[in-house]
């Protein structure tokens, strides 16, 4: 029995409680949690924004200790220091043969298995696949990644999602080169990474902008140079920094309508806007058919930072080593599994960067 953030159903709030969790089957691991961070997709998937099976138990941005190894597995061994890879992708689709791994058809086939029960014998979903809100959880093989050395294990837990989310953005997605200007929408988690990826990019201004005021001193320790309250006049604003042009990118960090076009008109003409932040059906961005073809910007999605985890954790973690990344900076609160609730309220409410559910 170990215990669990367990959500019931869609929109039903969260309970804490114990859950049955098996010994690890062939090709599966079981990990003793260190810590798992509370993304907002974690809320999106709670409000029903994006739909896995329920019950389940949430949490998918995870590091830990190998605890058991099932048949076959090999990469790993107990007392393994590891991350979670909520997105394996299966090697055989067809963004897979492309080499965009990020695009696994097959990525979240595992959440709709049943890997728990609760005491009363619920079957119980593993959320994104990995479950990391609770004390262990079991998963397959391809959802751990050897933790290179060197790197805090709790703090480690951003690596899963926020940081590859954020890092990828700006380096695979946008691709910002030395001397550019970038403005990265929303000081959250993943806002807060792309900030630091941005200046490790080697750019030369970096626009911050975010709804709270309170968030500009949080923004600046992470590498911006400049920071806006949004408002409707925010594109004005960042033209006004940048010589009138707007920034060569834009990194939208919120998932709303609104701040995906403000960060469209606030790009220079050719400049690229990289979209991160999930956003509901409802959510309609609208252009005029003569505007795309003056400004000749580009407008992109982004799924976990276009990236590949095998490759980039062991990059992410040697800017870790050298100090040029600091996990550190992005958590604003170290809480217990009870906190999650609040640290949702804290999301909605725009408060905070990262909060991390420490074990």
């Amino acid at each position: 029995m170990v215990r669990a953030a367990v959500l019931p159903a869609v929109d039903a709030p969260l309970e804490i409680t114990e859950i049955d969790l098996p010994d690890p089957g062939p090709g599966q691991v079981r990990v003793r949690l260190a810590a798992a961070g509370v993304c907002h997709s974690d809320l999106s998937l709670s409000n029903g924004t994006m739909r896995v099976p329920v019950p389940a138990v949430l949490g998918h941005e995870g590091a830990g200790t190998v605890v058991a190894v099932g048949e076959g597995v090999t990469h790993v061994a107990p007392g393994d220091a590891v991350v979670l890879n909520w997105a394996p992708s299966c090697g055989s689709c067809h963004a897979c043969g492309l080499g965009e791994v990020w695009l696994c058809a097959n990525a979240l086939n595992g959440a709709a298995d049943v890997y728990a029960r609760t005491v009363e014998g619920t079957d119980l979903h593993p959320g994104l696949n990995v479950a990391a809100f609770a004390e262990e959880t079991v998963v397959a093989a391809g959802c751990v990644l050897p933790l290179p050395d060197g790197i805090p294990l709790t703090d480690a837990a951003l690596l899963g999602c926020a940081v590859l989310t954020g890092y990828g953005a700006v380096h695979h997605s946008a691709r910002v080169r030395e001397g550019e200007t970038v403005a990265v929408f929303g000081v959250g988690g993943v806002g807060l990474a792309a900030l630091q990826s941005a200046r490790i990019a080697g750019a030369a201004k970096i626009v911050a902008v975010d709804v709270s005021p309170e968030k500009e001193e949080l923004a600046r320790a992470a590498g911006a140079t400049d920071y806006v309250v949004a408002s409707e006049n925010t594109a004005r604003e960042i033209r006004a920094l940048t010589g009138k042009q707007g920034v060569d990118v834009a990194v939208e960090c919120v998932g709303r309508a609104t701040t995906i076009r403000t960060a469209w008109d606030s790009t220079r003409r050719g400049g690229r806007t990289t979209v991160v932040g999930i956003g509901g059906k409802d959510q309609q961005v609208t252009f005029n058919a003569l505007e795309i073809f003056h400004w000749g910007r580009t407008l992109s999605g982004c799924v976990y930072g276009n990236t590949d985890p095998a490759r980039d954790v062991p990059i992410l973690a040697e800017h870790v080593r050298a100090g040029r990344l600091d996990l550190g900076g992005l958590v604003t609160e170290r809480i217990a599994l009870e906190g999650i609730p609040a640290a949702f309220e804290n999301m909605l409410a725009g408060k905070g960067g990262r909060a991390l559910v420490v074990f």
